[in-house]
């Protein structure tokens, strides 16, 4: 029997949508007067070591949870630092030509300056360690380095809580000298907000049946660098977006480029994971990116500082689930708020969570013991603005699959400038990604270039510099459900695109007397998610390793 721990309420994960929730559930205990228990496991070492976005943020859900923060002392304040103050999109039309869109044909959703918005350009990972504070501050419990391995359940089906997972189990399997059994976490209610792709809440989702009328989920794999520039390029609050080359044919998605406070730069690339063609790499896109004159004007003169990727959910409104079950909540991008039209899903998360959180203390403190549907939270989320805005920007991202960057932007012009998103008509994209992909030999085979090791670099390097660790003697947190697919179905088929849609290195396809071997090198994964959504044989199941383990992102 495993020793476990009761709670009022456990979150799993420390993100922006379960610290807001945790926030906004002890806000309202105080003010009732009332006796609360929260708890938080995040599966990072700290607070925001796994924490990876863009970002540009807007500020609404920060300020309905905080109306204050403005008005603190500096050294306190939440790190909204930089307001945007530029805003530039670009459509690349070859290695070295582009044209600059005016801001009268983009969709209203992209703008991030004018029209009363409160944008900023933060480092995502530096706002949750603030939220976490705020959390304490208010009583939260938070326990960072601690993996949510397991969704237990009562005897009636309903959700009971978590397990940790154990410590110091050996790659055999055996408990090794260090081991730590896993510790139970129940409640009354468990809301599960571990971003994009988590895996209990894809457990949830199907147990639950949560996706039943939804869309098929769609995702993009998100690729990012944090950059030291020169001072004398440096602009506070420029954001600027494109899309077009590198990425051809029918493989979409775009570029940012925003400069932070203190002479830095974050870049990166997402590549829209419905892409068909196997021997597309969007680690190596990215790179060959960041030599095109748009970027490496800021780039040049500069120097890398971190690197990180990560999966984005980016289905929308048409693909979100259920999100209330027996005993629980999946929120956040767990759910899918990500609003992929206004390229920003912080705000989206963060109000999901404050949601949630009113619709459990509701029911704690109308006496509820938990294990029961908070059905109430349906109302809640549907009569919000984040309801409204996601159902605006329905179609945008089924307008882009299906129509391409310049037709598909077309019709998002219409529909959100002209239409406010309210057009009587709703698009659907209803193709899992992984089933997108072709056959090899009916794709073109792409040759990247060497990296230069100025603008481009290699996987290994970058890995590197994402801090990224694993306990080496411990399972292998990367299952597939049958060892031989990779080789005897994947390599023939799709020549292993696991080597080239994993941004870390960590699949190869090593040849042997014997003939060919996948390799699996579970040190390197930054635990980005994509092996899971993009593998063509679902085949590969991404759980928690050992807590603790995996990147370890700086300002990012």
């Amino acid at each position: 029997m495993r020793e476990s721990m009761e709670f009022d309420v456990v979150i799993v994960g420390a993100g922006p949508s379960g610290l807001s929730a945790a926030c906004r559930l002890m806000q309202q205990a105080q003010e009732a007067e009332q006796e609360l228990t929260v708890c938080v496991v995040e599966k990072g070492s700290e607070v925001g070591a796994h924490i990876l976005s863009g970002a540009v943020i807007e500020s609404r859900a920060l300020d309905e949870l905080f109306p204050n923060w403005k008005d603190a002392p500096v050294e306190s304040r939440a790190p909204l630092n930089t307001p945007v103050t530029a805003d530039e999109l670009y459509l690349l039309k070859s290695d070295s030509a582009a044209k600059k869109l005016p801001n009268a044909l983009i969709p209203k959703t992209m703008h991030n300056t004018g029209h009363g918005l409160n944008n900023y350009v933060v480092s995502l990972g530096n706002l949750t360690r603030w939220l976490a504070e705020q959390a304490e501050g208010l009583g939260v419990e938070i326990f960072p380095g601690f993996a949510a391995a397991e969704v237990l359940y009562n005897d009636d089906g309903s959700v009971k809580g978590i397990a940790t997972g154990d410590m110091g189990v050996t790659a055999e399997g055996e408990q090794g000298p260090n081991y730590m059994e896993g510790m139970e976490l129940h409640a009354k209610y468990t809301l599960f907000a571990e971003g994009c792709r988590g895996h209990l809440g894809k457990q949830l989702i199907s147990q639950f049946k949560l996706d039943t009328e939804a869309d098929a989920q769609h995702y993009g794999i998100g690729i990012k660098e944090l950059w030291d520039i020169d001072p004398a390029k440096h602009q506070p609050g420029l954001v600027v977006h494109g899309s077009g080359w590198p990425l051809e044919g029918d493989t979409t998605g775009g570029f940012f480029l925003y400069h932070l406070e203190n002479n830095q730069a974050v870049v990166g690339l997402i590549v829209d994971l419905n892409y068909t063609n196997p021997w597309l790499s969007p680690f190596d896109e990215f790179q060959r990116l960041k030599h095109h004159p748009v970027l490496s004007q800021h780039l040049e003169g500069g120097s890398r500082v971190a690197y990180g990727a990560r999966a984005i959910t980016k289905g929308g409104f048409n693909a979100l689930p259920k999100m209330t079950f027996p005993g629980g909540l999946v929120i956040g991008c767990d759910a899918g708020t990500l609003n992929f039209a206004k390229i920003k899903g912080t705000h989206t998360a963060m109000k999901s969570g404050m949601l949630a959180a009113e619709a459990v203390f509701e029911a704690i403190q109308g006496g509820s013991e938990g294990g029961t549907e908070l059905t109430s939270f349906a109302d809640k989320f549907k009569n919000s603005w984040v309801y409204d805005e996601l159902f605006r920007s329905r179609n945008f991202g089924p307008a882009m699959h299906k129509f391409g960057p310049i037709l598909g932007g077309a019709f998002n012009f219409v529909d959100q400038n002209l239409f406010g998103g309210k057009l009587p008509i709703t698009l659907h994209d209803d193709k899992p990604d992984y089933a997108q992909m072709k056959p090899a030999d009916q794709c073109t085979k792409i040759d990247y270039p060497k990296p230069d090791g100025t603008l481009s670099f290699d996987k290994l390097s970058s890995v590197f510099i994402s801090n990224t660790n694993h306990e080496e003697d411990q399972p292998c947190h990367l299952k597939l459900a049958d060892p031989t697919i990779p080789v005897s179905k994947n390599l023939p088929t799709y020549a292993e695109p696991a080597q080239r849609y994993c941004p870390a290195g960590v699949y190869e396809v090593v040849e042997e007397e014997s003939g060919p071997k996948f390799q699996i090198n579970a040190q390197n994964c930054v635990h980005c998610k994509t092996c899971d959504i993009k593998d063509p044989a679902q085949n590969i199941t991404w759980v928690v390793p050992e807590g603790g383990g995996g990147p370890n992102y700086p300002n990012m």
